[in-house]
């Protein structure tokens, strides 16, 4: 069946224009060369991309996005590529996903983050993901500033005993090492490893296939997460003018206060109106408050908050419960000073 009687079959109207059109193949010993096809296609300014199964089937495409989006059109598109080439489809013509030679198929730090994520030692992965849950709470940090799960599953099937040793994980530079080496040494030497540094060696033993279905899964878990982030961005969008809180809103994102204040402060960096919002949220926060971090901000700049916060609330407002609380008024506050600014500078 041809992929017009396909496009037919979904109600689809039959002057819908196709933008883009390419065929993608699997080989497997048991079902031989399979086949698909992936478009692009416009109706009335109603996009579509559309995936194919077969040439000779009776089934109607799925459909991997349709909407009015160009920007998230793109996304659904290279998210949808990205799962099947790393199910092993491959493009009759090239250049997907900014291109096959850009994915990184030659570069020695991806096959070794590759083999030590499928590798790893999972008792010392255990050992090491314990350590970095203590150090994050003593520190008071996020684990992943400590150390990454693909750095840890690297430690654990690398397994290095000395600090030259743990320089050549890819990642892992002098910073990370005055500050944590010694503790991740101290776990590491105690167990026993297979092959040694430096890690040339992994470009021999590394499976092909594997390879480069981790490659792709790389790039599904990217287009995932722009996914996911550019439907936050319309959600908070549809709130701005709402009744609803930063608290309600996390809760709906499932995202913490501090990453939705976050998402908040780009979304005025690109030009949207986030007043009616700050304008809520500061709503119990005194008149006089407000005007004492302005003048701080005056006197001190608004670049670091840690310095403002000190003077504004003194030694003990860095020990208040809600600490947090204060930084995320001074953001507020900030985004609202640093407009009032632009806005001077314009009318100059």
């Amino acid at each position: 069946m041809s992929f017009y009687l396909k496009l037919k079959q979904t109600g689809r109207d039959e002057k819908m224009q196709i933008f883009f059109l390419n065929t993608f193949e699997k080989s497997s010993m048991e079902e031989g060369v399979q086949t698909a096809q992936l478009s692009i296609c416009e109706h009335e300014g109603i996009w579509s991309v559309l995936w194919a199964d077969g040439e000779h089937t009776a089934t109607a495409p799925d459909v991997w996005f349709e909407g009015i989006s160009w920007e998230d059109m793109l996304l659904a598109f290279r998210h949808g590529v990205a799962v099947r080439m790393g199910e092993g489809y491959t493009p009759v013509i090239e250049s997907m996903l900014e291109g096959r030679r850009n994915t990184g198929m030659g570069s020695l730090q991806a096959m070794v983050q590759c083999y030590g994520e499928l590798n790893a030692d999972q008792a010392l992965f255990e050992q090491l993901r314990d350590w970095r849950r203590a150090k994050a709470g003593g520190e008071k940090r996020s684990a992943y500033l400590i150390a990454t799960n693909r750095m840890l599953w690297m430690f654990s099937t690398f397994v290095p005993h000395t600090a030259e040793e743990l320089l050549q994980i890819p990642g892992w530079g002098e910073s990370k090492q005055n500050r944590y080496g010694a503790e991740i040494l101290a776990i590491t030497e105690n167990h026993a490893r297979e092959a040694g540094f430096p890690l040339d060696w992994v470009e021999q033993q590394l499976d092909k296939a594997d390879f480069t279905r981790w490659l792709y899964k790389q790039k599904e878990v990217k287009f995932k997460n722009e996914m996911d982030k550019q439907l936050q961005k319309k959600r908070i969008l549809s709130c701005l003018n709402s009744e609803e809180t930063l608290e309600q809103l996390g809760a709906g994102l499932e995202l913490s206060r501090r990453e939705v204040m976050d998402r908040i402060e780009q979304l005025e960096a690109e030009g949207y109106d986030v007043e009616p919002l700050i304008a809520r949220e500061l709503l119990h926060m005194p008149e006089s408050e407000q005007q004492l971090v302005w003048e701080t901000f005056e006197q001190s700049g608004d670049r670091y908050l840690k310095p403002v916060l000190q003077q504004v609330y003194g030694a003990e407002g860095m020990k208040h419960e809600q600490v947090d609380m204060l930084y995320e008024r001074l953001r507020l506050l900030r985004i609202r000073y640093r407009k009032a600014h632009a806005n001077q500078a314009q009318a100059i």
